[in-house]
């Protein structure tokens, strides 16, 4: 039974780790659309379509 907490354990650690992993990157990306974003609108006049 001692062998199973350990693997849950260690499950449950390797999960709390991809969460922080895929917050922090979801927000990097997020700040990065945002600023081109605002880069984009800074320049609307210069776009042609």
């Amino acid at each position: 039974m001692e062998k199973v907490y350990r693997v849950l354990k260690n499950a449950g650690g390797a999960n709390i780790t991809v969460g922080v992993l895929l917050i922090v990157i979801g927000i990097t990306l997020g700040i990065i659309n945002i600023v081109s974003g605002a880069s984009l609108l800074r320049n609307r006049r210069n776009i042609l379509f």
